[in-house]
């Protein structure tokens, strides 16, 4: 920053076109109000069309609007038409987080081909096809930032229970990351990732419903508890932003210091 860090701004969005995939709960609706506060123009995207009214309704009612596009990311024609969409209301995409994302747990001699797939298309393919989409935005504007949700899951074998395709998935976006964020670089068009431990959401409900799998997670985690959906934002926030501007290709793990042993 040829003009010194203003913390000020340099944490701002002000005006910038973020899309959030997987928006409509959990992390992503945490990472939408996030935004919102910090200034951005949030298009929220999920399949679910009637959790995302509830969303965009309840998030009015903080004085924070936000856009909702109805689209499956693994299908392209229906990114596309979104992502036009979101160019058309607020300009140029400046922001994806790539947050939608499944999970099918089950052991590998178990796990069928058409459930490994289910979870290969979402949650990489998917996240490819939305980065490329709004990439094509970002590198004629000559600016953007993108981030991908992977996981401790994708940068760990796991263990405590069986989740094969989830933590494939989450490995590699950690390496797609990287190549895009290597190619991108010259556009100016950053790419990182987040790698969250345990967040208590929806997504990992029937895991919470276990104490006894809940007591070996804090365990294993150095700060003894599972994560709040809103203490992913900051790590989302910091690296869409400007003060973000000399960081690509970086996974950011937060995880409460699981990674650390």
């Amino acid at each position: 920053m040829t003009h010194g860090f203003d913390p000020a701004t340099a944490f701002r969005l002000d005006g910038k076109a973020c899309v959030v995939t997987g928006g409509a709960n959990g992390i992503g609706r945490a990472i939408a109000i996030g935004l919102a506060r910090a200034g951005a123009a949030v298009h929220l995207l999920d399949r679910d069309i009637a959790a995302l009214h509830r969303t965009q309704d309840e998030l009015a009612a903080m004085g924070l609007p936000v856009t909702c596009h109805g689209a499956d990311v693994t299908h392209q024609g229906e990114l596309e038409a979104a992502f036009d969409m979101v160019a058309v209301r607020s300009g140029p995409i400046y922001g994806l987080v790539n947050n939608a994302g499944i999970a099918i747990r089950r052991p590998a001699t178990e796990l069928d081909q058409a459930d490994w797939q289910k979870v290969m298309d979402v949650n990489l393919t998917g996240v490819f096809l939305c980065a490329r989409t709004a990439a094509r935005q970002m590198l004629a504007a000559g600016r953007g930032s993108i981030v991908n949700m992977s996981s401790i899951m994708g940068l760990s074998g796991g263990g405590l229970y069986p989740n094969i395709s989830y933590q494939t998935t989450k490995g590699a976006v950690v390496n797609l990351t990287r190549a895009l964020a290597v190619e991108w670089a010259p556009q100016n068009v950053r790419v990182n990732a987040v790698a969250p431990t345990w967040v208590r959401t929806e997504f990992i409900r029937p895991l919470l419903d276990s104490p006894e799998l809940v007591a070996r997670m804090k365990s294993i985690t150095p700060l003894n508890r599972i994560a709040e959906p809103e203490e992913i934002v900051g790590a989302v926030l910091f690296l869409l932003s400007p003060a973000a501007s000399m960081v690509t290709g970086h996974t950011l793990p937060v995880d409460g210091g699981v990674l650390a042993q």
